[in-house]
């Protein structure tokens, strides 16, 4: 929509600074608010109609964006990332950066974040609780493990760590100085603090998976070898609506799974992948890959009862999919192609998979 007045908006915890471009004079009037949504609407009110306004995503989210609209103003929230600024400015401030987003605004050279429901934002802060669990396990039994590796009580190459056998094995661990004692104590019950996080956190995914908005998209999804209830989760609420990309190669472009460009002239060059978008759901897509490693039965009990309550659409779509990526990725292997490439371009593939059983019926 073409605004005569377009209103940039540089948002922090506690203050707004905004800069609006009135289209039929090209007067610029600049204001300075506390984070107040309120002002920011009677000021925009009082401008000439209509009037919209933009700011930069970032860790203020979008709830100025809902409370501007909800009090009668437009508003969009750009991704920062898309936004190009002059090479040769190198003065950065709150006024400047609100003129600027004013001027995007006007010409409307700016690519939109879609903004999720209140419903979809608690599940996505769920999924991304559920990822800093993870992280937080990882980092505490590595902070064990090499506090025992110091004192020389190392677990043997090849047998599985944290099974039953490897928590009796650090429970016989014996410790002759009582700092030392205290400190493998601490290690040991953080370990298990953040396990029932995680199992807490997983619990409430798989209740949440199931009510009517997302169950049926995380059931397609985990149709697919490698993708659990918390990773069909993870990616359904990162994503919302999948009917937003036109086309599978534009949601592989969003999460940053496509080849680097730079090519000029007769010379096409490509390097690795971008990298782009969302990293969680990157993270999560390449870990569900390596499943694909591993042989494919055609009648497998899993493949079936993955396929099981599926409408013939998405059950075709799934088998498909889990027999074109163990393919895909034997053939790469034998192309002498290494691991990590390998699976990166099963999981590029995978992600046109889940585009596809997201819309399927």
């Amino acid at each position: 929509m073409i605004y005569s007045t377009s209103i940039g908006l540089d948002v922090h915890a506690r203050s707004i600074s905004a800069a609006a471009f009135v289209f039929e004079t090209g007067e610029v009037v600049q204001r300075t608010f506390a984070y107040d949504p309120e002002a920011v609407a009677e000021w925009a009110h009082a401008l000439p109609h209509p009037a919209g306004c933009l700011y930069e995503s970032g860790p203020t989210g979008f709830d100025l964006q809902r409370k501007l609209v909800a009090l009668g103003v437009p508003c969009h929230v750009g991704a920062v990332t898309k936004m190009v600024r002059p090479s040769g400015d190198r003065v950065k401030t709150d006024r400047r950066d609100a003129r600027f987003l004013a001027r995007l605004l006007a010409v409307g050279e700016f690519v939109e974040c879609e903004p999720p429901t209140p419903a979809n934002e608690a599940a996505r802060d769920l999924s991304r609780a559920r990822e800093d669990a993870r992280e937080a396990l990882m980092r505490a039994r590595h902070q064990l493990s090499k506090f025992l590796l110091r004192k020389g009580h190392v677990w043997p190459k090849g047998r599985s760590t944290w099974s039953k056998a490897h928590r009796e094995w650090l429970r016989s661990i014996e410790l002759a100085d009582p700092c030392e004692r205290l400190v493998l104590d601490e290690y040991v019950a953080q370990v298990r603090e953040c396990e029932e996080r995680r199992d807490r956190l997983d619990a409430a995914i798989a209740d949440r998976a199931r009510s009517d908005d997302l169950s049926g998209v995380v059931r397609r999804l985990c149709a697919l070898r490698g993708v659990s209830t918390v990773t069909a989760f993870g990616i359904a609420v990162e994503i919302g609506d999948f009917s937003r990309f036109a086309t599978p190669r534009a949601l592989m472009s969003y999460v940053g799974l496509v080849p680097s460009e730079s090519s000029s002239g007769e010379s096409t060059s490509r390097g690795r992948i971008t990298k782009t978008g969302n990293s969680h759901i990157r993270r999560l897509l390449v870990e569900a890959a390596w499943h694909h490693a591993r042989p494919l039965s055609p009648l497998s009990e899993a493949d079936l009862a993955s396929s099981r309550g599926l409408g013939a659409e998405a059950a075709g779509i799934a088998s498909r999919a889990n027999r074109r990526l163990h393919r895909r990725y034997l053939d790469l292997r034998a192309r002498k192609k290494g691991a990590n490439v390998t699976n990166v371009a099963v999981a590029r593939e995978l992600v046109g998979f889940c585009w596809a059983l997201a819309l399927a019926e």
